[in-house]
């Protein structure tokens, strides 16, 4: 499932964003890529353990938890400190797919990658190129969103940056270990709690509404893992 996340953080948390990653030092992105990975991987990255990385991280983090969307799509169990990455002219991400386990440097141990998620801190029309290219079963899709918006993806996808023509890109990247592993049935699930939440909005004495839920919640007690 590939879902749109808006807003994910306000204007103004973008901008406080963007002025701290403006005040540090950015190192070569290779430093976290894996052995495959190196060889297509050039762009700049903040260092994991960096304090001003910890703080924004903490910001990310506390915005989605109160994000009813991202919780819905992504059911969270254990999320990857976001770690966060520059492309400039000339720079890309070639085709590749995440790691399945990462080690979280905020004592969390080791998590299974379950989904990947961007977060964009620029605007489309601040640079060219730059678009994150993912694969699935329907092909290739693009995305190049708004600053503030989030993209979540089944991290066993095949996906890249591509090269940045003007200008530079800015992002947020993590991963989420899900209570629920598979994507077709995160993807049910999701579904069905949109319309749990549509139902109740439009016709809230609905009976329906019980039993949907009801539903919900029984699948969740057969397939999470908590």
């Amino acid at each position: 499932m590939l879902l749109q996340i808006p807003g994910a953080l306000s204007a103004e948390q973008v901008a406080q964003c963007r002025r701290s990653l403006a005040e540090i030092d950015w190192i070569d992105g290779r430093a976290t890529a894996g052995h495959l990975s190196m060889s297509v991987k050039h762009n700049d990255q903040i260092r994991e353990d960096h304090p001003v990385a910890a703080r924004l991280g903490r910001l990310i983090q506390g915005a989605l938890e109160q994000n009813p969307l991202f919780v819905s799509g992504a059911l969270p169990a254990k999320i990857v400190p976001p770690i966060f990455n520059r492309y400039s002219v000339g720079q890309s991400y070639g085709p590749h797919i995440d790691g399945s386990i990462r080690s979280a440097n905020d004592g969390a141990g080791r998590i299974r990658t379950d989904v990947s998620a961007t977060l964009f801190l620029c605007e489309p029309d601040e640079y060219d190129g730059g678009e994150l290219l993912i694969e699935d079963t329907y092909g290739s899709h693009s995305v190049k969103w708004p600053a503030g918006h989030l993209v979540l993806y089944p991290a066993s996808s095949v996906h890249q940056v591509r090269p940045v023509t003007r200008g530079t890109r800015i992002a947020a990247f993590f991963w989420i270990q899900s209570m629920v592993r598979e994507d077709a049935r995160r993807r049910m699930l999701f579904d069905l709690d949109q319309n749990i939440q549509r139902l109740r909005r439009d016709v809230p004495e609905h009976g329906a509404a019980l039993e949907l839920t009801a539903l919900y919640h029984n699948l969740m007690r057969e397939w999470a893992e908590v």
